[in-house]
């Protein structure tokens, strides 16, 4: 016989499907996202170091969640284990650095040939809006720079209308480790970041998918190498 819980469809036979309660939102999720604001603010750095107690008790909370959030971020290669106890943000070696880049030029190279063949015009103007927009930076924060330079990058992986291209650049771009290591630009010069994006709109109008290829690689080499520049100048 059927509850109050039944939902009865254009069927013979009604569905009993169980109410939805809302469920707030898991603790170490929140531990999660406050660390890793802490991150991207520059409030933690390579010399802190994040001991699961202390956190805890900053945070007013048991143990069990800050540990989720902790191991979560090892796991995503953010965080290593401190010889000392704890956590210490991960420094990417060359090599590393040099695999994050080669990612990006694979996918934002398919990228580019989809948006030679493919683009509109009103495309086309959505990125000269979106970069003029993006590069209109009011500081000199390397947080707004990172954004900048995401956000920049993002339109373009969108207007591809490939949604496993931009989950792939989401999570290239999305991690608390890949704005750590932004920021070591800051050490050579940050304006130098952002390169020339209408550059690559004007190449994309042009519909030559090789020309587009190449321009598209040759922008992310040169933040290859600005990124290598900065992290052997600390």
């Amino acid at each position: 016989m059927c509850t109050e819980s039944c939902i009865h469809l254009t069927k013979e036979n009604p569905v009993a499907f169980k109410s939805i309660q809302p469920v707030r939102r898991r603790l170490a999720d929140e531990v999660y996202d406050q660390i890793v604001d802490a991150i991207m603010n520059l409030e933690i750095g390579r010399k802190d170091r994040l001991v699961q107690e202390k956190l805890a008790s900053d945070l007013g909370i048991s143990r069990t969640p800050v540990r989720e959030a902790l191991m979560r971020l090892e796991q995503e290669g953010v965080l290593r284990k401190s010889a000392q106890g704890g956590f210490r943000l991960h420094e990417m070696s060359d090599q590393e650095v040099k695999e994050l880049y080669q990612t990006r030029a694979a996918i934002e190279g398919q990228v580019a040939r989809i948006l030679a063949e493919h683009h509109t015009e009103a495309d086309l103007a959505t990125l000269r809006e979106t970069i003029t927009k993006e590069e209109n930076i009011s500081s000199d924060s390397v947080r707004e720079y990172f954004e900048a330079n995401r956000n920049i990058h993002r339109r373009f992986v969108e207007l591809a209308n490939n949604r496993f291209l931009l989950e792939m650049f989401d999570m290239t771009w999305g991690k608390a480790m890949a704005f750590q290591l932004f920021a070591t630009i800051q050490n050579v010069d940050l304006s130098k970041s952002l390169g020339d994006h209408m550059a690559l709109v004007d190449v994309i109008e042009t519909r030559d998918k090789t020309a587009v290829l190449e321009a598209f690689i040759q922008h992310i080499q040169d933040g290859f190498d600005l990124q290598m520049e900065g992290l052997h100048a600390e």
